[in-house]
């Protein structure tokens, strides 16, 4: 009898901690860039308590996980519990994408790149004076990313004043962009010098009747509109301010490319996006241009 051929069944792993991952859809694009490429990866959505993510880090280290994402509420309590980070996850003071380096856990932080890049398909953002509802990981990072890429002004609107201040710190101390904490009491009025407005907060979140409290005359053409909310699409805030002439970003694009970057950090592969993007439309039940 002649020697069998050498199987391997036990692919690369990577996936998603969070809570609330049943409703993350991330899997279906990834898995799809991995199909397109070939690649014996898959992804796995985890559901995490935050009491649990220390034991679920050190198992997925234990387990040979390639890396993961974080999701809420893990992004910025997962950071003690890792070997390093890169530049960006160090400024922000979050991570949602960790890389498997040797034997080390490194987080990186793609939230921000991701809007990054849909935002500069639309405008630009140097030289643009920004409003950002939120101060959580999610706008922490988007307003990193926009000060780093040359933003003139930044206003952080938030309703809890220490949280806000204290990303205003690091927008003043370590970059060039002016920055400025508005407490949020009430709807908030867009000034009539703001080129984008920004809800980066979870409000809308898997509830398209959420309401951002916001001035709605306050919304106007010529105005840029984006929301960090993937699902759905379609936020109230969007509808609204789509109504008023604003040119809208929907959190898909954001989160079609950090899972570009995400596949990229793990794989060593630059993935094909129109796949990842006819994966996540079909999982979501819409259209992406």
């Amino acid at each position: 009898m002649g020697t069998p051929d050498t199987k391997n069944f036990c692919p690369a792993l990577v996936g998603s901690m969070s809570q609330g991952a049943a409703g993350n859809p991330t899997v279906a694009m990834v898995e799809a860039a991995f199909r397109h490429h070939d690649l014996k990866w898959r992804y796995v959505n985890m559901e995490v308590a935050p009491e649990d993510l220390a034991t679920a880090v050190a198992g997925a280290k234990a387990m040979g996980f390639q890396g993961f994402n974080l999701s809420m509420p893990h992004k910025v309590t997962v950071i003690p519990l890792l070997d390093g980070l890169g530049e960006s996850a160090r400024v922000i003071g979050a991570v949602n994408c960790v890389v498997r380096r040797g034997n080390r856990l490194i987080g990186e932080n793609t939230d921000g790149k991701g809007f990054l890049e849909s935002l500069t398909e639309v405008l630009p953002p140097a030289g643009k004076e920004i409003v950002l509802f939120g101060a959580g990981g999610a706008a922490r990072a988007v307003a990193v990313e926009l000060a780093l890429a040359g933003a003139k002004k930044i206003s952080i609107v938030n309703r809890s004043r220490g949280r806000g201040e204290e990303l205003v710190g690091v927008l003043r101390g370590q970059t060039s962009t002016a920055a400025e904490f508005v407490e949020w009491t009430g709807d908030y009025v867009v000034p009539a010098t703001a080129d984008v407005v920004i809800n980066g907060t979870s409000i809308g979140l898997y509830d398209g009747e959420a309401r951002v409290p916001v001035a709605l005359d306050s919304l106007r053409p010529g105005l840029v509109a984006a929301d960090v909310v993937f699902s759905p699409p379609a936020t109230a805030f969007l509808r609204e301010a789509k109504a008023r002439g604003c040119t809208c970003i929907d959190g898909l694009g954001m989160l079609v490319n950090q899972g570009v970057i995400g596949v990229r950090h793990w794989t060593g592969v630059d993935p094909d996006v129109p796949a990842m993007r006819q994966a996540l439309a079909e999982a979501l039940g819409v259209s992406i241009a």
